[in-house]
């Protein structure tokens, strides 16, 4: 669980902008989406798999260019 405390002299805002680096930093967005249904562990690994393959032609694109 996340927390945040907040200071006296300290404004909402501030306090909202520190509780939302937190929750991205933690990762409990990504992690909810990724929960959200199952996934066959054949399926996850060709989705992966096709996923690298996808970012080395990038990078080869960008090295290109």
């Amino acid at each position: 669980m996340i927390k945040v405390i907040i200071q006296d002299s300290e404004s909402l805002d501030k306090a909202l902008k520190r509780f939302k680096k937190k929750y991205e930093k933690a990762g409990i967005l990504k992690e909810f989406r990724r929960r959200q249904f199952f996934v066959k562990p054949s399926v996850d690994k060709k989705m992966n798999k096709e996923r690298a393959i996808r970012k080395s032609k990038r990078i080869v694109e960008e090295e290109n260019n």
